[in-house]
């Protein structure tokens, strides 16, 4: 794969290999692409000192300076479109089109950042004759990042943005699975002239990496989107040093349609959205709750579209839908989908792997599932889709919260009243109506519940990598 990065890991403002490798793999194909080095101690060691290093730089570079940097790496991304694009679908499988929006969606966050970079403002507080009082913002320190492998440049982008907009320096932790983009990120920053040891990119074993880092002194930030298993357990690790955190955890995202609705172009979004990036998506929809008196046309016109999902390799022309991104997922599908129907779910269409090379499960659907079914608990992360019958708002309101996830949520209607209700019951931190996406660069990403803590995104997503410092200047001593 000509088009395909050579892998190495970025430590201090240099490329470098390690005796240890691990294989990258086309899921489309099963062929290997490259050989990703593996961070051992010594490299992490290296990389820790290297951020703090590059933190007292960084940390002193002007607002503008930094936004600068910013906006040049944004721009390079943009030229290098089509090359980072095609790296993306071939080790992640997903169709070259989404790949490309994909890369243009990580500029974006650089850019909105780069703007809220200039954007970190104290203020004054009214006080006395004789005292001044004001508030500061500073950057929280050394970041330590990990992002997952369903979106392998946008994902990163979020993590590495956020941090660099407000002075901190950051070693990111990209998935293994899927590197390329991650390594593009940091070449558009090297070229752009980000100083040495601001931002360092490390691949190999996570527990090694994650239990390595956040017990580190000057690591003051832990930022993962990642499985709400893998949050709790940073969390804990954080916590033992008083780490702050941010988490962008797992979701499991309802969908309410109410009666009032195009139920035709509801259902062929819906099944439209759902396959998309094969259904790996935080937010993806996957709890559809019909109201019972458009339940069989919204179910039957779903299924029709999602069974329609042309599904194939991702750099082949007119594929909507690519495999699942590796070997694991498909018997996980599997047996959410084997225990559904066992329990009496229906199956309208899909439920099985692809026979053909690749990690390929066909876009599936399933009505009437029952609570006790465990896709009614566990997210699938996955082509798989849940389409059941409510009696009305209040019956697909309680469904909708009876999950310990709260990402996104989702409804389709038109009613004031519905949509009121929704607002303020719905537990999700993204809301959205008579649309399924989710977020923007300038709106505020994140959960609730078990889906996680801060906020990526909007004029909330510096937050977490600055501190709050309140000084109180009295001109006489009292």
């Amino acid at each position: 794969m000509s088009m395909y990065p050579d892998l190495k890991l970025f430590i201090g403002g240099e490329w470098r290999k390690t005796t240890e490798d691990i294989s990258v793999v086309n899921p489309a194909t099963e062929e290997e692409l490259g050989r990703l080095p593996c961070a051992s101690i010594a490299d992490l060691k290296d990389a820790l000192r290297a951020a703090e290093k590059g933190f007292e730089i960084w940390r002193k570079t002007a607002p503008r300076e930094r936004a600068d940097i910013l906006l040049r790496a944004a721009a390079l991304m943009r030229e290098k479109q089509e090359e980072i694009a095609q790296a993306i679908t071939a080790e992640h499988g997903k169709p070259l089109a989404q790949a490309r929006l994909e890369v243009i969606r990580g500029a974006e966050f650089f850019e909105w950042d780069a703007g809220e970079a200039m954007r970190v403002y104290g203020r004054v507080i009214p006080s006395a004759s004789g005292s001044k009082i004001s508030v500061h913002h500073h950057p929280i320190g050394v970041v330590a990042a990990f992002s997952p492998w369903n979106f392998p440049m946008s994902q990163p982008a979020r993590k590495i943005a956020g941090a660099l907009a407000s002075g901190c320096s950051i070693i990111l932790k990209a998935a293994e699975e899927t590197p390329a983009g991650a390594i593009h990120i940091v070449k558009c920053f090297e070229e752009a002239g980000l100083p040495a040891g601001v931002l360092n990119l490390v691949f190999g074993r996570p527990a090694e990496i994650s239990e390595f880092l956040i017990p580190q002194p000057s690591v003051r930030l832990v930022a993962l989107t990642g499985s709400t298993t893998v949050g709790r357990h940073l969390t804990g690790l954080a916590a033992q040093s008083d780490t702050r955190v941010l988490m962008e955890l797992g979701g499991h995202a309802p969908v309410i349609v109410c009666e009032d609705t195009d139920v035709q172009k509801a259902a062929i979004c819906g099944a439209i959205r759902k396959m998309r990036n094969t259904g790996q998506v935080c937010t993806s929809p996957t709890r559809f709750f019909v109201h019972e008196s458009i339940f069989e046309e919204f179910a039957s016109t779903f299924t029709k579209r999602a069974a329609e999902t042309v599904v194939g390799n991702g750099a082949d022309v007119g594929v909507e839908m690519g495999p699942t991104a590796n070997d694991r997922r498909v018997p996980f599908l599997s047996e959410l989908v084997s225990d559904a129907v066992s329990k009496g779910a229906e199956l309208r269409t899909g439920g099985n792997r692809l026979r053909k090379p690749g990690y390929f499960f066909e876009p599936t659907v399933l009505t009437h599932v029952p609570d006790s079914a465990l896709i009614m608990q566990e997210e699938p992360f996955g082509p798989v889709a849940v389409i059941n019958p409510v009696k009305d708002l209040e019956d697909a309101i309680k469904k909708a919260n009876a999950v310990p996830y709260g990402l996104a949520g989702y409804a389709f209607t038109n009613r004031a009243d519905y949509i009121d209700r929704l607002i303020d019951e719905l537990e999700v931190g993204n809301f959205s109506v008579n649309t399924l996406e989710a977020s923007l660069p300038e709106t505020p990403f994140g959960g609730i519940k078990s889906s996680g803590y801060g906020r990526e995104g909007g004029t909330e997503g510096l937050e977490s990598y600055l501190t709050i410092k309140n000084v109180w200047h009295s001109s006489d001593i009292h």
